[in-house]
């Protein structure tokens, strides 16, 4: 029973490593191209920072993804060693996606404030009369 707990455990951890690689392969690829997108065209700034949104969602998902697989391996573990290393990783990853959720909270507070301070200015003083 424990060597098939095993094996399934090895092959998810496999899989959610894939999901974690699509992921972030598929993210990273939107932002290049978006990337090119703008730099081609004459882009605003919440344009690029739109960008930058969207890839820091996607990499926060891949990195949530191979946090689960960190997790999960660490039942098959059988070494301290190989559990401290496991562990390594596991905390950077958790570093990793508390700053970028962290960037992103303080990116989506400033459009909230950008979009109130644009509310509140008077049409003419926007206008520049």
């Amino acid at each position: 029973m424990e060597a098939w707990l095993v094996e399934v455990t090895r092959a998810a951890v496999l899989i959610i490593d894939a999901m974690a690689l699509v992921t972030i392969v598929a993210g990273t690829v939107e932002a290049f191209v978006s990337g090119i997108v703008l730099l081609l065209s004459s882009r605003t700034g919440h344009e690029r920072r739109d960008v930058w949104l969207r890839y820091a969602r996607w990499l926060v998902a891949g990195l949530t993804f191979q946090l689960a697989s960190d997790i999960i391996e660490t039942s098959i573990t059988t070494s301290w060693e190989a559990v401290a290393r496991v562990g390594a990783i596991a905390v950077i990853r958790t570093m990793l996606n508390y700053f970028l959720e962290r960037d992103l909270a303080e990116v989506r507070e400033r459009q909230r404030t950008d979009v109130d301070h644009v509310a509140r200015t008077p049409r003419h003083a926007a206008a520049g009369e």
